[in-house]
């Protein structure tokens, strides 16, 4: 969090709000004999020296150029659809496979040691298909290629992409550039410097789903973006160190929402982590923003944490194919998503966090690793 308050564009300190900057007295001094020069004025914020005048011109162009490179930004189009990927038959395939009608939403179901040993299996596997799909993010390249590469690693490691085929999704993963808050249908678009992308991927392995996702950005980004980014998987952290068993699920978004506001961040409220297991999605519901909802985890229990913030308004059109979701104003969006456990106290959670590391998975690609569901349990 301080790191966040330390880069262009962070709000002025509560010191600076508050009037509480207390000027140095500083005399004047000759340059050279007969001629004498009145120093900056300096100013003191938290027992720092701090040129603030200086700052704030900083923070003021930052913005500048921040908005003049947005609107310069071509919004998201429809791209070309190809069809959909085959799985071998060999491959055990998740029961909603096949069926026309709208999956029910499942009661919440508490995994023993050999449920949760499943569930971390797919995880593992969901990560390091994942890490792959990083390596593949450059400009130039579409995201229907992405989603090829991921479908071929995922069926080679003998598993199913959840994706594929649930309420007549036709693709193995989501794709969610810029603008798009969740749901993107990888097709011919090709990327472009500057991107961002969120790419979300599920598997499906010896009975068990298992997901993740990260944003990852394409060629060079503004501080203003690489900000977003970085107060969205806070928001994700702080969501996440709540969890216990006997804590009211309402905490989750009280914590992500306080904190996205903080930064001057909208949580979209439209859609919600959900629990997983032996069934995709079922029951409990977590909201990402402010509730009042009752109900408290449950020892054993695993679920989504994945909240949606943006950068400017929350709302959302969903596009004529019934799944891509973009912001109505065109601002940009991030997801993020872990898979949480619930323990009798706060649980041994371990994550695998790379930061911020340009060129680690391509000449041209700059990663935000998020908190990965590949280390649930040491």
């Amino acid at each position: 969090m301080a790191g966040l308050g330390a880069g262009l564009g962070a709000r002025p300190s509560a010191a600076f709000g508050a009037g509480r900057l207390r000027p140095l007295a500083a005399p004047l001094r000759p340059a050279r004999p007969g001629k004498l020069i009145l120093p900056k004025r300096r100013f003191t914020v938290s027992s720092r020296l701090a040129w603030v005048e200086d700052e704030l011109m900083e923070i003021r162009e930052s913005e500048e150029k921040s908005s003049v490179k947005s609107k310069k930004r071509p919004p998201l189009r429809h791209g070309k659809v190809s069809p959909q990927l085959t799985v071998p038959e060999h491959i055990i395939r998740p029961s909603y496979v096949g069926s026309k009608g709208l999956p029910e939403l499942c009661k919440g179901e508490l995994l023993d040691a050999q449920g949760i040993t499943g569930v971390r299996a797919a995880c593992k596997l969901a990560a390091h298909v994942l890490d792959f799909a990083g390596t593949l993010v450059k400009p130039s390249v579409t995201t229907n290629e992405i989603d090829k590469a991921v479908h071929d690693m995922i069926i080679e490691a003998g598993a199913y992409p959840s994706q594929l085929g649930y309420r007549g999704f036709p693709k193995s993963i989501c794709t969610s550039v810029n603008e798009c808050v969740c749901h993107g249908i990888p097709d011919s678009t090709q990327l472009q410097n500057g991107d961002i992308i969120n790419i979300d991927v599920n598997v499906f392995l010896n009975g068990y789903h298992g997901g993740t996702s990260r944003t990852f950005v394409c060629g060079q980004i503004d501080d203003s973006i690489k900000h977003f980014l970085k107060a969205a998987e806070e928001c994700l952290e702080k969501g996440i160190s709540v969890c216990r068993d006997g804590v009211n699920y309402r905490k989750i978004g009280k914590k992500i929402s306080k904190l996205a506001y903080f930064y001057g961040y909208h949580v979209v409220e439209r859609f919600v982590g959900h629990g997983t297991g032996t069934m995709y999605h079922s029951e409990p519901l977590i909201l990402h923003h402010a509730n009042e909802n009752s109900g408290r985890m449950v020892e054993g229990q695993i679920f989504t944490i994945e909240p949606i913030l943006t950068m400017e308004k929350t709302e959302c059109v969903t596009w004529e194919d019934g799944w891509t979701t973009v912001t109505a104003d065109g601002s940009c969006s991030t997801g993020l998503s872990s898979l949480t456990p619930t323990y009798g106290k706060a649980f041994p959670y371990v994550s695998t966090r790379q930061g911020i590391s340009e060129g680690t998975q391509s000449d041209n690609c700059l990663c935000f690793s998020l908190l990965l569901a590949c280390m649930l349990l040491p």
